[in-house]
C-alpha cells in the first residue's frame, strides 16, 4: 500500500503529516473506510461524477469548492475551527480552567462514549439512505442526497480523528467497529434507535433530514460548548455542514406539501399523484418522535455526569445572557410524569439530570418554526389545512414516557384506545405502499421533476434548476 498525500487526498488542518504515528493508523483505516463506502453507499453511482461541495480550509472562502468528482475520490477531510489559546471552560465542575487540549484522565471513557456515539450516527445515515438514488425526483435532489452522504461520511472522519489522535488501541479499535455495525442489522445494529429504522422513500428521507439531522444539529452544539477543546473545535466546524442536510429536508418538505397543495386545487390529491397533506403529517409524527429519543431520558444520570464533568453543555451555553448560571447546581427543572393508570403528578429534577430535557427544550423550539414555514407555504396556496408537531409524550421510545400511549396532543391513553386509533397518526403499511408507488423511478431529465414534488426556487451555487448536477458514467 502505497503512502497517501494527506495534503491532496485528506485536506487538514490537523498537521496530520508531522504525526507519523496518526498518519500510520489513517493509512490503516483509510482503506477499510473506503470498502465501506463502496458496499454501504449510494448504490448505482459511484463511478458518475457529482456536482458536489467540498471543504479544504475553515475559512469563508475555504470550506464551499463546487465542482464535479465521483464520490469514492470525495476529498473526505478533517477540520476544526482555529484554536483559541485563552479559551476557558465556561459550565460545571471545572469552570474557569484552561480548555483542556488533552483527555483528562478521569474522563477518558465517558468521553470516548461520547465520541463513538456521535460518530455512529454518521455512517448509519448513509446506509439508511444507499438506495434512495434510484427513486431520486430530480437530479437537483439526487445531488442533495449525495452531498448530504459524503458529508456525514467526513463527520465520521471527524470523529475517527480524534478516537485516533487521543485514544491509543481502544479508540483505534473503535474506529473499526463504526465501520462494522450496520443500520437495522439484528446482530450489529447502530447504536441509536432511530438510526436504524427504514428510510424506504423521499418523504421519509426528508423528513429525516428535517428531524433527525436537526437533533444532530443540537447534539453538535452542546459538545461544542465542551472543556474538550478539540471536541469543540471540531463540532464547530461539523455545524456548517450539518445547515445544508436540514436545509434539504426542510425545503424537500416544503416543496412536497406545496406540490399537494396545488393538486388539491384541481382535486383529490391521491388521485392526481400527489402526497395528502394528512399522510405527510403522519410521516412527520413518526421522524419527530424518533428524534426526540435521540436525546435521551428525560431523567438522566449521564446527562448530570457530562455536563458536571464540563464535557457537554447546554445550547449556546457560552452565548452571553443566554443563561443566568453555569453550574446547574441548586436548580430545578419541572417534569410532568405519569404512572400506568394516567395519574398525572410534577417531579422536581435537579437540573443537571433534566440536561437531557433542557436540550430537547431548544430542539422543540427549532423544530416549531419549521412547522410555521410549512404553513406559510399552504397558506399561500391557499389551503386550509395545516401541519404540527405532535406533543412530545406521543410516540416514545426512551425516557419517562416509553411503555405509556399518549396522543398526538399529548393526553394520556388506554392501550387498547391507542392501538385502536394509531392508524390516524401514524403511516400504515398501506400509506407507504402509496408514497413508493409515486416513487418506482429516477427522474433524471435536468430541469425535471417528479410529479409529487414542486421544483426549488432556485439551483445550488448559483447555477440554474436544469444544471447537470449528476453526469452519469453510462
Amino acid at each position: 500500500m502505497g503512502t497517501i498525500n494527506y495534503q491532496e487526498r485528506i485536506p487538514n488542518n490537523v498537521d496530520i503529516g508531522n504525526d507519523r504515528r496518526l498518519q500510520r493508523a489513517l493509512e490503516a483505516w483509510q482503506p477499510n473506510y473506503i470498502d465501506w463506502w463502496m458496499e454501504m453507499g449510494p448504490e448505482g453511482f459511484q463511478q458518475d461524477d457529482v456536482y458536489l461541495r467540498t471543504a479544504v480550509s475553515v475559512d469563508k472562502d475555504g470550506w464551499a469548492h463546487f465542482g464535479h468528482v465521483k464520490m469514492p475520490d470525495y476529498r473526505w477531510g478533517i477540520f476544526l475551527t482555529p484554536s483559541d489559546p485563552n479559551r476557558a471552560i465556561h459550565f460545571g465542575d471545572h469552570m474557569g480552567e484552561k480548555a483542556w487540549q488533552k483527555v483528562p484522565g478521569e474522563y477518558r471513557n465517558i468521553l470516548r462514549r461520547i465520541i463513538v456515539t456521535q460518530g455512529d450516527t454518521e455512517p448509519a445515515s448513509v446506509e439508511q439512505q444507499r438506495l434512495l438514488g434510484q427513486t431520486c425526483p430530480s437530479l437537483y435532489d439526487l445531488r442533495n442526497l449525495f452531498q448530504v452522504n459524503v458529508e456525514e461520511g467526513r463527520h465520521l472522519w471527524a470523529m475517527v480523528y480524534l478516537l485516533h489522535r487521543y485514544f491509543g488501541r481502544d479508540g483505534r479499535e473503535e474506529a473499526e467497529a463504526l465501520l462494522e455495525r450496520r443500520s437495522g442489522d439484528i446482530d450489529s445494529p447502530r447504536i441509536l434507535g432511530a438510526f436504524n429504522e427504514p428510510c424506504e422513500h423521499w418523504l421519509s428521507f426528508f423528513c429525516f433530514t428535517t428531524f433527525t439531522d436537526r437533533d444532530g444539529k443540537y447534539q453538535l452544539r452542546a459538545l461544542a460548548e465542551s472543556g474538550f477543546d478539540p471536541l469543540a473545535r471540531t463540532c464547530n466546524f461539523m455545524l456548517t455542514e450539518e445547515a445544508h442536510h436540514m436545509f434539504v429536508g426542510h425545503t424537500g418538505v416544503g416543496r412536497v406539501l406545496k406540490k399537494t397543495a396545488e393538486r388539491m386545487k384541481e382535486g383529490d390529491p391521491r388521485t392526481l399523484g400527489a402526497i395528502p397533506i394528512d399522510m405527510v403529517q403522519k410521516y412527520i409524527n413518526l421522524w419527530y418522535s424518533l428524534s426526540l429519543d435521540l436525546f435521551g431520558g428525560e431523567d438522566s444520570s449521564n446527562a448530570a455526569t457530562f455536563f458536571g464533568a464540563s464535557l457537554k453543555g447546554r445550547d449556546q451555553e457560552g452565548k452571553a445572557g443566554k443563561y443566568d448560571e453555569h453550574t446547574g447546581l441548586g436548580q430545578t427543572y419541572d417534569l410532568a410524569l405519569f404512572d400506568k393508570d394516567g395519574n398525572h403528578t410534577i417531579e422536581k429534577l435537579p437540573l443537571r439530570r433534566a440536561m437531557n430535557e433542557v436540550l430537547r427544550d431548544a430542539y422543540v423550539e427549532d423544530c416549531e418554526k419549521v412547522i410555521r414555514s410549512w404553513n406559510r407555504i399552504l397558506e399561500k396556496e391557499g389551503c386550509e389545512m395545516r401541519v404540527k408537531l405532535p406533543h412530545r409524550r406521543f410516540h416514545r421510545h426512551q425516557g419517562v414516557y416509553s411503555g405509556l400511549c399518549f396522543s398526538p396532543e399529548g393526553e394520556f391513553m388506554r392501550r387498547e384506545q391507542y392501538e385502536a386509533r394509531k392508524r390516524e397518526w401514524l403511516p400504515t403499511p398501506e400509506d407507504s405502499a402509496y408514497v413508493k408507488s409515486l416513487m418506482t423511478k429516477a427522474i433524471t431529465a435536468p430541469g425535471k421533476f417528479a410529479d409529487w414534488i414542486a421544483p426549488p426556487p432556485r439551483g445550488i451555487n448559483g447555477q440554474p434548476i436544469e444544471f447537470d448536477y449528476v453526469d452519469f458514467a453510462h
